[in-house]
C-alpha cells in the first residue's frame, strides 16, 4: 500500500487557500533514555505497536481557519491509492507555482504497514525465521528491542527532515499564494473596473448610434433643403439679373431726378418764403374770419330780434286721402308786400254762420277771419321748405342760445308730421327734429376747422296727465313713469334734469334715428273722433349742446327743445266713444291744462310780471330755461285744412296770433 504524499496535501491547501497545522507527535524526542525494565518496555512497546495499526489510513490534519473544510483522506484499498479531486483554477500564475511546488518535492521512501497487533519478528538466520525466545532470555530481548528502537529512532529523524522541508515549501508556497491572493484581488479589481468601463462604453456605443441615427436623418432632411435652397438660388439669381437692369435703368432715372431736384428746390426755397407770408395772411384772415363769425352771430341775433324772440309760423296740412275737399274760398293766403314772389305771411279763413240761416231761413252769412304770422305754409310746403325757414335759429343754438321749438294745434292737424316726419323713412318726409340735428352736425363739424369742438347729448321724454315718461326707457323700466321727475341737476344751478331718464351721447344721423324710432314704439297714443291715432301726451326732444374753443379759451352750453304738444282740441269733439271714455276725458283736461299754462307763462313773460307760473305745468316746468327772455321760441300752429274742423281751426289761429303779439326781450347767450 502507497500512502498519501503530504505534496498532494499542501496543494490541496494552497489552492483552498487553508494553512496547515502541525499535529503532536507521539514519537520519542531524539536524546532520550530508555531506562525501563522488561515489564515497563512491554508498556513502552504497546503504544507503537498501536501506531502501526493506523498507517494504512492517513491522519487527519486539523486546520486554525473555521470556514474551510478539513482536509482527509481516502483509505487505500486493493493496492491502489484514492486522490480526492482538487478543482481546478483559472489562473495560468497559481498553476505555474503548484507546478514548481511538485518538481521541488523529494521522494519519500514508503514504509510498508503492519498488521494491528502483530510484532517485529526476529531476524532470520541463514534464511529461516528465528524462533521465538524465551522468556527468562531477557537480554535476547533487550537487544531487540535496542535494535527496533534504532530502526525508529532513524526513521523518525528521516520524518523530522521531510517535516522541515515540507514546512519551509509550505512557507513558501503560502508567501506564493498571498502574492496570488494579492495580485488576485488586484486582477478582479482592474476586471471590475473594465467590466464597468465596457459597459460605459456600450451605453455611449448605444448613445452614438442613436446620435448617427439623427444625425443622418437631419442629413437627409438638410440635403432636401440645400436643393431647395439651391432652386431658390437660381431664382433669386434670375430676378437678381432683373433687379441689377431695373437698377441701372433706375440709377438713370435718378441721375436725372437729381437735376430736376436741384432745379426744383430753387423753387421749394422761394415756395416756403411764399408759404410763410401766406401762413402769416392766413393767421391774420383766422383772426378776421372769427370776428366776422362773431359779427355774423350778432347781426343774426339782431335779426331774430327784429323778428321777435317768440316767432310763431302757420302751416296747413294737405288733404289726406278719403277726406271731403273744401270749398275754393275757404282757406286763402295773400301775397305779401313784395307781390306774389315774397313768402306768404297772411292767412284768410271764411266761416258760414249756419245758426243764423236757420233761424231766418235766409242763406247763411259767411265771415272772414284774417290773421298775420311771420311764415304762412300752405298746404303744398314741403318739408324742407319748412326746415330751411328756421334752420339759422336752429343754428343760434350753436352759439350759445337756448332755443325752443314746439308745435301748437288740434289732434290731426300734422303736429308729429312735422316734427319727426312721416312713416317709411323717406328722406323727403323727414321732420324738423332729424334735419335739425343733421344741420347742427354739418355746422359742428364746419366749425371744428376754427377751433371749435361740439359735443351732444339727448334725451327724449313725454308729459302724460302730468306724469314724466322716459320714451328711451328699454327693458324692465318701459312705461314707468313714476320714477323720473324733474329737479335741479345740483345746488345752485339753474340747470333742470328728470331723474331716472336716459340721456344719450350722440354724434350722427343714424343714432338720432335710432332713439327716434324708439320713442314712437314708447309713445302713449289713442283713437278719438278726430284721429284714428292721436298724441295724448306732449313729447319733449332736448339736445344738450357743449361747444369750446381751447385756444380762445372760449365755452358755451345751449339746449335745443323741440316739442310736438298734444292736441288743443275742446273737450266735446275730441272725445272717444266707447268704455276709454273717462280716460279719455281725463287726458283731455290734463291737456287742456298745460296748454293754459303755457299761454300764461308766455303772457306773464310778455308782460314782465315778477311772478311767472312755470310750476303750474310740468310742462311749463321743464321748459323754463327755454321760455325764458335769454331764450329764443319759435311755434309752429298746425291747422287742419276741412270746413268740419274751421272751429278747432280759428281757436288756434287766435292763440297763435295772441303768442305772437308778445314780446319777451332780447335773448342772451349762455357763453364763459
Amino acid at each position: 500500500i502507497i500512502p498519501q504524499s503530504p505534496l498532494l496535501e499542501v496543494k490541496r491547501n494552497i489552492e483552498l487557500k487553508t494553512p496547515l497545522v502541525k499535529g503532536p507527535s507521539r514519537l520519542p524526542l531524539p536524546g532520550s533514555r530508555l531506562k525501563r525494565g522488561p515489564d515497563q518496555m512491554e508498556d513502552v512497546l504497546e503504544p507503537a505497536k498501536k501506531r502501526t495499526r493506523g498507517v494504512g489510513a492517513t491522519t487527519k490534519i486539523d486546520t486554525s481557519r473555521s470556514r474551510a473544510p478539513p482536509i482527509t483522506t481516502v483509505p487505500q484499498t486493493q493496492g491502489h491509492t484514492a486522490v480526492q479531486k482538487v478543482p481546478k483554477k483559472t489562473g495560468p500564475r497559481c498553476s505555474t507555482a503548484i507546478t514548481a511546488v511538485l518538481k521541488n518535492q523529494k521522494s519519500v521512501p514508503s514504509v510498508p504497514a503492519q498488521k494491528p497487533g502483530s510484532t517485529a519478528a526476529p531476524p532470520m538466520v541463514g534464511g529461516k525465521k528465528p524462533s521465538k525466545r524465551p522468556p527468562w532470555d531477557l537480554k535476547g530481548q533487550l537487544c531487540d528491542l535496542n535494535a527496533e528502537l534504532k530502526r525508529c529512532w532513524e526513521k523518525t529523524q528521516t520524518l523530522d527532515q521531510e517535516n522541515q522541508q515540507l514546512r519551509e515549501q509550505l512557507k513558501e508556497s503560502q508567501q506564493q499564494a498571498k502574492a496570488l491572493g494579492t495580485e488576485r484581488s488586484t486582477l478582479e479589481g482592474e476586471l471590475t473596473r473594465v467590466r464597468a468601463q465596457a459597459e460605459q462604453g456600450q451605453e455611449q456605443l448605444g448613445n452614438l448610434s442613436a446620435r448617427v441615427l439623427e444625425l443622418e436623418e437631419r442629413l437627409g432632411t438638410q440635403e432636401g433643403l440645400v436643393q431647395v435652397l439651391q432652386k431658390e438660388q437660381l431664382e433669386l439669381q434670375e430676378e437678381r439679373r432683373g433687379l441689377t437692369t431695373r437698377l441701372e435703368e433706375q440709377e438713370r432715372r435718378l441721375q436725372a431726378s437729381e437735376a430736376a431736384l436741384s432745379s426744383s428746390q430753387a423753387k421749394v426755397a422761394s415756395l416756403q418764403q411764399e408759404a410763410a407770408a401766406q401762413a402769416a395772411l392766413l393767421a391774420e384772415r383766422g383772426d378776421r374770419l372769427h370776428g366776422l363769425e362773431m359779427e355774423r352771430r350778432r347781426l343774426h341775433n339782431q335779426l331774430q330780434e327784429l323778428k321777435g324772440n317768440i316767432r310763431v309760423f302757420c302751416r296747413v296740412r294737405p288733404v289726406l286721402a278719403g277726406e271731403p275737399t273744401p270749398s275754393p274760398g275757404f282757406l286763402l293766403f295773400p301775397s305779401g308786400p313784395g307781390g306774389p314772389t315774397d313768402p306768404p305771411t297772411r292767412l284768410s279763413l271764411f266761416r258760414s254762420d249756419d245758426r243764423r240761416a236757420t233761424l231766418s231761413g235766409a242763406p247763411a252769412s259767411t265771415t272772414r277771419h284774417d290773421f298775420s304770422f311771420d311764415r304762412v305754409f300752405p298746404p303744398g310746403s314741403r318739408q324742407d321748405e319748412v326746415f330751411e325757414e328756421i334752420a339759422m335759429l336752429v343754428q343760434s343754438a350753436l352759439g350759445g342760445y337756448p332755443v325752443c321749438i314746439f308745435a301748437y294745434g288740434q289732434t290731426g292737424s300734422g303736429k308729429t308730421f312735422t316734427m319727426e316726419g312721416g312713416p317709411g323713412g323717406d328722406p323727403q318726409l323727414e321732420g324738423l327734429i332729424p334735419r335739425a340735428l343733421r344741420h347742427l352736425f354739418s355746422v359742428a363739424q364746419d366749425l371744428n376747422g376754427q377751433g371749435w369742438t361740439y359735443s351732444f347729448v339727448a334725451s327724449y321724454v313725454e308729459i302724460y296727465n302730468e306724469t314724466v315718461r322716459d320714451l328711451l326707457a328699454t327693458g324692465t323700466r318701459k312705461g314707468q313713469g313714476g320714477e323720473c321727475e324733474i329737479c335741479r341737476a345740483g345746488p345752485g344751478s339753474e340747470e333742470l334734469t328728470v331723474t331716472n331718464a336716459r340721456y344719450v351721447p350722440v354724434s350722427c344721423e343714424k343714432e338720432v334715428e335710432t332713439l327716434l324710432h324708439l320713442a314712437r314704439q314708447n309713445r302713449a297714443v289713442a283713437h278719438t273722433a278726430q284721429n284714428e291715432r292721436s298724441s295724448r301726451s306732449h313729447s319733449v326732444f332736448q339736445l344738450q349742446i357743449s361747444g369750446e374753443h381751447a385756444a380762445r379759451g372760449l365755452q358755451c352750453v345751449a339746449p335745443l327743445n323741440l316739442v310736438d304738444l298734444a292736441g288743443s282740441e275742446r273737450l266735446d269733439p275730441g272725445l272717444a266713444l266707447g268704455p276709454g271714455e273717462r280716460d279719455r276725458l281725463r287726458e283731455t283736461q290734463a291737456i287742456n291744462s298745460s296748454l293754459s299754462t303755457l299761454g300764461l307763462v308766455i303772457m306773464a313773460l310778455s308782460n314782465k310780471e315778477s311772478h311767472v307760473p312755470y310750476r303750474n305745468s310740468k310742462l311749463t316746468y321743464l321748459l323754463q330755461n327755454s321760455l325764458g327772455g335769454s331764450a329764443k321760441m319759435l311755434m309752429f300752429v298746425n291747422i287742419s285744412p276741412l270746413e268740419e274742423n274751421v272751429s278747432e281751426s280759428l281757436n288756434s289761429l287766435r292763440f297763435a296770433s295772441k303768442v305772437n303779439q308778445c314780446v319777451i326781450g332780447t335773448a342772451q347767450a349762455n357763453k364763459k
